[in-house]
């Protein structure tokens, strides 16, 4: 076996990140994916990096959001899965989103076409053995269910899991527009980014009821059903009271319906899904509901009624590590330190999020198989804030799927003033704090990252 090669498990976000950084730095990899021999319950192509739930990279805010300054420090560091996401950008408002089969098709092509980077089809069902020499496991939340258990065995009930949904898309051109019309949020952004289709009192608490009593996917009595809270199916946020989703995905506030004088009570969103803007993804509206039930409940959306869909909601389970106990700060597994995670799998939830962690554990095991000691990013920026979740001991407990946010980052209390006393940050001002301090400590680190 090659020492100076890497073989990673998992083409998404993570591992054809982690693909693209290590070879970059000229190391082999050999790339591992187990479709089209075997697909998980999301995936329907061949293509690495598929987006199986949003097509939205969510926020791209740099100065006010941690989303978004986590898109800036991964563009600013030479992140694979940012440069396709860029070049395949569809409108959004203040969102990044894009064309979800352009963007993997530039992935896989981008891949495929890298003189460094090999592919194999193939299923990886029990964890390498030592000797196997350096491995990257991205093989994500939808982990095979052979290698699952296999790594259950492994890391005895040291393992986290919940379940995940997706949302419906629809044909745009079986949308009402006697009843929906475009507009942004607060007319931020192109107001063609979403489609509103609006609600009135009555309208909205007869929907509540049908999803509330709506036939659902059903579990086996073994599976422990854990929700992640910010991907909750929207029959779930209404059993959790009737007013739950006007503070929602379905708040009405920052639009005006032009067909009507009447402020609507709640607002039903849709965002461009494709390129070529035929389709639209509905937003918030992640769902365990049956098919059926879906077609019946949500064409009681005004403008819907017609509603074809391209694609209906699902929901798959979710599969994680307990990455505090099992990982050390590089994210090596401490039982067997060949072996590195990365992606979802250890706990981080959301497409750059799980895209970062893959560009760490491809750096750190390119620097390794080099001889070189990997440096860790500053504890204040994005990548240092979104690692440290994963690997903070401190957290073990109450351990969970985090995505990116400032609550995660190292406190900023103040700013010095003339007098030398110090004054409170808030709201706004406070982000763009967080968000400068972090770009500031960023530029060294990327040059440092540049050496290996």
């Amino acid at each position: 076996m090659d020492k100076k090669q890497i073989h990673i498990y998992g083409a998404g976000l993570a591992g054809s990140e982690a693909a693209w950084q290590a070879a970059q730095r000229g190391v082999k990899v050999i790339l591992h994916e187990m479709r089209p021999h075997n697909y998980s319950p999301a995936h329907k192509t061949q293509n690495f990096a598929e987006l199986v739930c949003s097509n939205s990279f969510r926020s791209d805010d740099a100065e006010h959001n941690a989303v978004g300054l986590m898109h800036e420090e991964m563009r600013r560091a030479g992140s694979l899965i940012m440069q396709c996401a860029d070049e395949t950008q569809v409108p959004a408002g203040g969102a990044l989103a894009v064309d979800r089969e352009a963007f993997s098709e530039l992935v896989t092509k981008k891949i495929k076409n890298h003189p460094n980077i090999e592919v194999v089809y193939e299923e990886l069902t029990k964890l390498p053995e030592e000797d196997f020499g350096d491995v990257i496991i991205a093989t994500g939340p939808l982990t095979s269910e052979k290698l699952a258990q296999d790594l259950l065995k492994f890391v005895d009930d040291e393992t986290l899991s919940f379940f995940d949904a997706i949302a419906p898309v629809v044909y745009k051109d079986s949308i009402d527009f006697s009843k929906a019309w475009y507009q942004s949020r607060y007319d931020k952004g192109n107001k063609f980014d979403y489609i509103n289709c609006p609600m009135n009192k009555e309208q909205y608490y007869a929907f509540v009821q049908e999803l509330k009593n709506g036939e659902k996917v059903e579990f086996h009595e073994w599976e422990n059903v854990q929700y992640f809270e910010g991907c909750l199916p929207i029959e779930v946020m209404a059993e959790r009271g009737d007013e739950t989703l006007t503070y929602g995905p379905m708040k009405p506030i920052g639009l005006t319906n032009p067909h009507s004088e009447e402020k609507p009570y709640a607002v039903v969103q849709l965002r461009q899904d494709n390129k070529e803007d035929t389709l639209r993804n509905m937003v918030g509206f992640q769902t365990k509901l049956k098919y059926g039930e879906q077609q019946r409940i949500f064409r009681m959306i005004p403008g819907l009624e017609n509603a074809q869909f391209a694609r209906l909601g699902g929901i798959h389970k979710n599969t994680f590590i307990k990455s505090p106990i099992l990982l050390d700060s590089y994210l090596r597994l401490k039982k067997r330190p060949n072996i590195r995670f990365a992606g979802q799998i250890t706990g981080c939830e959301g497409y750059i999020e799980s895209a970062s962690v893959g560009f760490l554990a491809g750096y750190f095991t390119a620097c390794q198989v080099q001889g070189k000691t990997p440096v860790l990013p500053p504890r204040n920026t994005a990548f240092g804030s979104m690692l440290n979740h994963l690997i903070d001991d401190t957290n073990i407990d109450d351990f969970q799927p985090m995505n990116i946010n400032f609550g995660i980052f190292p406190t900023i209390s103040g700013e010095r003033t003339a007098n030398g006393k110090f004054h409170k940050i808030k709201g706004m001002d406070r982000k763009k704090a967080y968000s400068q301090r972090a770009l500031q400590e960023l530029e060294a680190w990327i040059q440092e990252i540049g050496k290996c």
